[in-house]
C-alpha cells in the first residue's frame, strides 16, 4: 500500500515537472521571437546623434530580451542616468547580441568595438559560458576583450546563478574576470554580489516568463550594480549641471 501512494506521488510529480519543462521551453520561445525586435531597435537607435557616446559589449541581458521594452534593459537604464547626470544627449551603440558568449564577442562585438571612441563602456558579458564552461577558453577572450578596452570601462563580473553547480563554475569565472580587470586597471561591477543579495524573493520576482532573462525589476537590479561606479565616473570625467561654473 505504501508503495504504491509512493509510486503515484512519485507520477505525479514527474507528470508536473514534465508539464512545467514544456511550459518554459514555450516561454523561451516567446521571448525568442523579441529578438529582432529588440536588435532592430538598439540598430535604429544607434543612429541617433549625441554629445557623449556609450557603447555596450554584452548579450541577451544588454539587448534587453525579458524586458517589456529595450530601453528598459540595464543599458537602456544606465544611458537615462548619463543623461540625467550629465545633462548632455547621448548617442547608444549596443554592441550586443543575444546569445553571445565570451569567444562570440572576440570575434563579432569587438573589431566593431575598436573602431569606435566612446566616452562611456559597460561590459557585461560570459553568462552564455557557463551551460559549456571552458575556463581556458574563457580567459583567453576575457583577456582579448579587457586589453581592447580604455581604462574608464566598466566591466561586470557574472550574475548570480542560484544553483551551486552552476555557482562553482560562476566562482571561477568571477576570479578571471577580477584578476584579468586588475591587470588592466578597469573597473570591475558587483553584479554577482548585487543579484545575490536578492535571494529567493528576487527569483520568484525578478525574472521574465522563461526564468532565465531578467524582467523590468531584475535590470533594475544590474542597472543599481552599475550605478555608484557609473555616477563616480561620470561626476569625475565630465561636467554635469552640479559642478558646471
Amino acid at each position: 500500500m505504501v508503495a504504491a501512494v509512493l509510486a503515484a506521488g512519485g507520477a505525479v510529480a514527474a507528470s508536473a515537472w514534465r508539464r512545467f519543462r514544456a511550459r518554459l521551453k514555450a516561454n523561451s520561445l516567446v521571448l525568442n521571437e523579441t529578438l529582432p525586435v529588440h536588435s532592430k531597435w538598439w540598430r535604429d537607435h544607434a543612429k541617433e546623434k549625441g554629445d557623449l557616446l556609450y557603447v555596450a559589449i554584452g548579450d541577451s541581458a544588454a539587448q534587453g530580451i525579458g524586458a517589456s521594452s529595450p530601453n528598459r534593459s540595464y543599458v537602456g537604464v544606465l544611458a537615462d542616468e548619463i543623461r540625467a547626470v550629465t545633462g548632455r544627449t547621448l548617442r547608444v551603440v549596443n554592441l550586443s547580441v543575444s546569445g553571445a558568449t565570451v569567444e562570440l564577442a572576440v570575434r563579432d562585438q569587438l573589431p566593431r568595438f575598436v573602431k569606435l571612441s566612446p566616452d562611456i563602456v559597460t561590459v557585461a558579458i560570459g553568462a552564455n559560458d557557463i551551460a559549456l564552461w571552458d575556463p581556458a577558453e574563457f580567459e583567453r577572450g576575457i583577456r582579448e576583450i579587457f586589453a581592447a578596452l580604455p581604462s574608464h570601462a566598466l566591466v561586470a563580473d557574472l550574475p548570480y546563478f542560484y544553483f551551486p553547480k552552476n555557482e562553482r563554475k560562476v566562482a571561477v569565472a568571477n576570479g578571471i574576470v577580477r584578476r584579468v580587470a586588475a591587470e588592466h586597471r578597469l573597473t570591475v561591477v558587483p553584479l554577482h554580489a548585487e543579484t545575490k543579495h536578492q535571494g529567493i524573493p528576487g527569483m520568484l520576482t525578478q525574472f521574465a516568463i522563461d526564468l532565465f532573462h531578467p524582467n523590468d525589476h531584475g535590470y533594475r537590479v544590474w542597472a543599481n550594480a552599475f550605478a555608484p561606479s557609473l555616477a563616480a565616473q561620470l561626476v569625475e570625467r565630465f561636467e554635469t549641471p552640479e559642478t558646471a561654473p
